[in-house]
């Protein structure tokens, strides 16, 4: 695979991605969990078959300390009991909250579980990091970087 334009050499890309990183702050300075935070973007960028979000999201993850059998469980995640409860309903709004084409959106099933276990400010910080992943995938997937070379902590 040939990647057909590099976002961070194009100076429209590396504003807008600047833009987009700079709002991570308020989900990574959140209360929201660090472990639920990776696990969120690992997932998103399986969904959405990004090779360079997942290389960095799976070894982000591991640098941070999470498990190998964590992290390879993702795709799996209903079917493995490494899970939380308020992990698995994390993944649920993520699994929805990626898949918008495909349903009739978040269901109020999917919405009230994670709502059992995430305060209001916990909820909107990961609503908005599904957002920003989905957002970070799709610009890699139509970008095309390839993954396998990034380094944890890289991009600063």
């Amino acid at each position: 695979m040939e990647t057909r334009i590099d976002p961070m050499r194009n100076e429209v890309g590396a504003k807008w991605a600047r833009h987009v990183i700079s709002s991570n702050t308020a989900i990574t300075d959140s209360a929201l969990p660090q472990a639920v935070q990776e696990l969120v973007r690992i997932r998103a960028s399986q969904i959405n078959g990004c090779g360079g979000c997942l290389d960095m999201r799976t070894k982000d993850a591991a640098a941070a300390g999470e498990s190998q059998v964590r992290i390879n469980l993702v795709g799996a995640w209903r079917e493995t009991t490494v899970y939380t409860e308020a992990e698995r309903a994390a993944l649920e709004l993520t699994e929805q909250g990626t898949r918008l084409a495909d349903s009739a959106g978040v269901t109020d099933e999917a919405w009230a579980d994670a709502a059992k276990h995430y305060d209001e400010d916990q909820l909107m910080a990961l609503v908005a990091l599904i957002c920003t992943i989905n957002a970070f995938n799709r610009l890699n997937v139509i970008t095309r970087p390839p993954g396998g070379e990034y380094r944890p902590g890289q991009f600063g």
